[in-house]
């Protein structure tokens, strides 16, 4: 049996070549084994209505991602004509078990249709607490009442989502539509939903707020 010297000689050279292996795989290990998996909750500007499969909203977004060198996936949550309330009657069955941190598009149908921005909030509420609930980083786009709606409207409508975002800590996107609302040649006929360039110029813009989600996720291990 080793004892004294003979025995700090042989643990010595072992116990430097035990914190250089663990060094070298801390090194090599892949970072994680699955793409960051984010999830597009939003209505038609998030379902991409009207556009042809691959120009929609959660597809460039990946592809933009995947080109900045990210590994991620981004899944598509969007339904063409849905609330706040319905995001919310939703959320819990369209959450891929997956998912790693969401995108938040919601509103625009709440102003059109001149639904109480009190519901709205409400709503938005109930999405962003489900969500803290599961420690999930978020990323909140916010959305501007129509003119057509009034000024006392928008007043009322407008602040929900900053005052949402700050009140969860989630990242801010002030508005989804930002370059891309009445300007005709980036929307449909209908002036209302982007074209597929449209599209892209919104997720270029959005581009920087998404990578300080992944880097949420990231720091969340």
């Amino acid at each position: 049996m080793l004892q004294g010297p003979t025995l700090r000689h042989f643990l010595a050279p072992l116990s430097k070549f035990l914190v250089i292996l663990g060094t070298v795989l801390a090194l090599t290990a892949p970072a994680r084994a699955e793409p960051v998996t984010i999830m597009a909750l939003g209505d038609s500007l998030t379902a991409g209505y009207g556009l042809e499969s691959g120009e929609g909203f959660p597809a460039q977004l990946e592809t933009a991602l995947q080109d900045a060198g990210y590994d991620v996936r981004v899944i598509d949550a969007g339904v063409s004509g849905d609330t706040s309330s319905g995001g919310l009657a939703r959320l819990d069955w369209s959450l891929d078990p997956a998912t790693d941190a969401v995108i938040v598009e919601l509103g625009g149908n709440d102003a059109l249709r001149g639904i109480d921005p009190t519901v709205t909030e409400a709503s938005l509420d109930g999405i962003l607490q489900n969500l803290s609930n599961r420690d999930l980083p978020v990323l909140l786009a916010g959305m501007i009442a129509p003119p057509n709606m009034g000024a006392a409207y928008g007043e009322a409508f407008n602040p929900i989502f900053a005052r949402l975002a700050d009140s969860y800590g989630a990242i801010y996107y002030p508005f989804f539509l930002d370059g891309v609302a009445g300007s005709p040649e980036l929307n449909l006929p209908d002036g209302i939903h982007p074209t597929a360039e449209g599209i892209a110029l919104i997720v270029e813009r959005i581009l920087p707020y998404v990578e300080d989600l992944l880097s949420r996720v990231a720091a969340d291990g």
